[in-house]
Formats: C-alpha cells, sequence, structure tokens
C-alpha cells in the first residue's frame, strides 16, 4: 500500500508558499464568515428566516464549518510532506486534537456563557467535533491518501447507515451503548441531560478524510491542479443543483417557502450529502483563483488563516463583550442571563438587534480582532523556537 507520506515523493515540486496560501486564503474568508454568525447568536436574530437579507446571512455562514474540517485534514496532509514522519503526524494530530477538546470544554465553554456553572450545561460543539477528528485521523494517516479518500467519501455518503447502529445491539446494550454513540451520529435516542450536542463526528469525519487526501492535488504541478480543482469543484455544484431541482419537485406542494430558500437550506445538524455538495464544492472550485490574490485585503484574510485557533479563541469572548456592551446601552442592563446557555440564546423579541446593527458589531469585532491576530502572528513568526506555538 502506498503510504501517506510516499504518494507525493517524486511528485513535482511547487511553490510552498503558493500552495499553502490557497488554503489560508480561504479558511481566512471563511472565519470572517463565522464571525458574522456568532454576532447573529448574540443578538438573538433566529437562524435563517423569511426575509432575503436574514436568511442569507446565516446562509453564507454554512460554508465555515465544512471548510474548516476539510482544510483541516488537507493541513494535516501538508504538514505531513514538510516534516516527512509519519509517527510525528501521527503524535501532533493526536496531541492537538486533545487540546481542541479541552478547550471546548473550559475555556470556550466560559466564552460562550461567562459563567463556571459546568455542570448544569456543556457544549459538544465545533471545535470538540474538530478535536475528535484529528484524534482519529492520527490514525488513519497510517493509511494512504487514496485510501483515506474513499473511507471518507462512503462515510459522508452512506452516512444514514450509521442511525441504525445502536439498533442492531442486543436489547440490554443498546441503552448504554446509545448515551456513547448520540456523539457519533443521531439514532433517535434522548439527549444529553445538560449537553448539547451541536457537532457529532460522523459525517464530519469523513470530510476531514476527504480533505487529507485532497492535499495529494495541491502537491501537483500548477496546471494540472487547477484543472482537477475546477473539474471537482464544477461537478460537485452540479450534482447539487440536480439534486436539489429534484428534491424541490418531489416535495413541490408541501414546502411554502420560496423556491430559492428551499434549495439553499440543507440539513446542517448532521451535515446531509447536498449540505456538503453545495459548500465544499464552490471552495474547491476557488481554490486556484485563491492561490493568485494580492492586496492588502487578500493579507488580511491570509493573517487569519495562518492563526485560526487563536482567531476563534478570541473571537467568542470578544463579540459577547460587545453584545453585553450593546445592551447596555439599549436597555441599562448588560442582560448577561440572556447568555447563560449560548450558543442558544433567550433574548426577547423586543430587544433583538436588527441587521444593521448585527453588521456594525461585526465590523467593529473584525478590527480589533485584525490587530490582535496580526500581533500574534507576529510574535509567532519571531518565535519559531517555542514549540507549543505551532499548535495555535
Amino acid at each position: 500500500m502506498v503510504t501517506a507520506l510516499s504518494t507525493t515523493q517524486n511528485a513535482p515540486e511547487i511553490n510552498q508558499k503558493q500552495r499553502i496560501q490557497s488554503v489560508d486564503f480561504l479558511r481566512g474568508i471563511v472565519m470572517v464568515l463565522m464571525a458574522i454568525d456568532h454576532v447573529r447568536v448574540y443578538s438573538g436574530i433566529p437562524a435563517g428566516g423569511q426575509t432575503i437579507p436574514v436568511f442569507f446571512t446565516r446562509w453564507i455562514t454554512h460554508f465555515c464549518v465544512p471548510a474548516f474540517v476539510f482544510f483541516a485534514g488537507t493541513s494535516a496532509f501538508l504538514y505531513g510532506q514538510k516534516i516527512n514522519d509519519r509517527r510525528s503526524l501521527s503524535a501532533y494530530l493526536f496531541k492537538r486534537g486533545m487540546l481542541l477538546v479541552i478547550l471546548e470544554l473550559t475555556l470556550l465553554r466560559f466564552s460562550w456563557t461567562f459563567n463556571f456553572n459546568y455542570s448544569g450545561f456543556m457544549l459538544a460543539g465545533v471545535i470538540w467535533m474538530l478535536g475528535w477528528c484529528m484524534v482519529l485521523l492520527s490514525a488513519c494517516i497510517w493509511l494512504s491518501p487514496i485510501v483515506n479518500g474513499i473511507i471518507g467519501l462512503m462515510i459522508i455518503i452512506f452516512q444514514q447507515g450509521f442511525y441504525f447502529i445502536p439498533a442492531l445491539l442486543p436489547q440490554q446494550w443498546q441503552n448504554p451503548f446509545a448515551w456513547f454513540w448520540a456523539f457519533i451520529y443521531p439514532a433517535g435516542q434522548e439527549g444529553h441531560a445538560g449537553i448539547a450536542i451541536l457537532y457529532v463526528l460522523v459525517p464530519w469525519i469523513g470530510v476531514m478524510m476527504l480533505g487529507y487526501s485532497f492535499g495529494m492535488i495541491l502537491t501537483i504541478e500548477p496546471a494540472k491542479r487547477k484543472r482537477l480543482c475546477l473539474w471537482i469543484g464544477s461537478i460537485a455544484i452540479a450534482v447539487f443543483l440536480i439534486a436539489a431541482i429534484v428534491m424541490y419537485l418531489l416535495n413541490s406542494g408541501t414546502d411554502k417557502r420560496p423556491v430559492l430558500f428551499q434549495l439553499l437550506n440543507q440539513q446542517k445538524y448532521p451535515p446531509s450529502q447536498l449540505y456538503l455538495l453545495m459548500t465544499l464544492g464552490p471552495l474547491i472550485l476557488l481554490i486556484p483563483f485563491a492561490e493568485q490574490v494580492k492586496g492588502k485585503i487578500a493579507d488580511m484574510f491570509l493573517m487569519f488563516g495562518r492563526v485560526p485557533l487563536f482567531y476563534y479563541l478570541l473571537h467568542i469572548p470578544l463579540i459577547h463583550l460587545l453584545a453585553l456592551g450593546i445592551n447596555y446601552l439599549q436597555v441599562g442592563a448588560f442582560h448577561q442571563d440572556w447568555y447563560g446557555h449560548a450558543p442558544f440564546t433567550e433574548i426577547p423579541a423586543e430587544h433583538r438587534w436588527g441587521l444593521p446593527l448585527l453588521y456594525l458589531v461585526f465590523i467593529i469585532a473584525e478590527v480589533l480582532l485584525y490587530f490582535c491576530c496580526r500581533a500574534y502572528a507576529k510574535y509567532k513568526g519571531g518565535h519559531s523556537e517555542i514549540k507549543w506555538l505551532k499548535y495555535f
């Protein structure tokens, strides 16, 4: 079997900075988009909506998590090529994955809610999911990238099969196993008391494995790489459009929402096959163009994309603090009680923000984040001897 580190051993040498740029640039863009959704959380505006501005405020952020997970796999592959040591790569992925899990359960849980009542509410969110997927990927990298891609694609395509697995067990094992399985894939079991499972591992681990396999494409010569990205992205978009239109025609008459909303409002929890086609297709299609972008705006996105964990750890408490400040200016009270179970907020309808205020707070947050991330990126770049910085 061809190993993950030998597959591209004879591949043409390419410009490392250019190859990394496409991943960092797109990751930086979706991180900025992610902040829009998290400002929306603290604004009290419900996800989606029947008006075009509110609907697309939510819809545009659907690209974020698929990009994080897919490019995490791609970055793992590229890092493996750089260090040329599968054992070290596996150890790195395992340790970084466990770090993410711990951060989700401690620092990020506090950042969302600003309270220490951990027994009353916990969140298995996106960082939790990313962490466990990295832990699993630390074992999967011993398979070839092609095998990773095939397995990842099968997990995505046949994800609904995971729903039936708990029912296949003997009756006496089903309840204890169902508690564990709820973190893997929804199977109709009761919810966990005090734990909100927002992101399960299937099919996200498949997306990360697929991203790891996709790393091979980023190591081939530029012209061929561009053609492959354009073909893969275009085919994914075409399949999505055809399948979404067919689903719309089958459901016509039962759903009264506008046609565009029905086509674009695909299942995110867990992500359906159509959801992943809708989001990953355009991302892959944009990779060749992302390799060529230049200018100050591009540099900003690149900088965000190079310090993703630092950005994530900082943006949630910053948005939370800004929300408290807005509340105080509007109603004379911070109303921290509205955010005790964030990202599930309980804001009275009369105190929810409008979209202009939402985007104003978002812009303020991004300006502050830019200066903080720029300072951190400069510090990290100048202190390569500090080994633990590579985990952030």
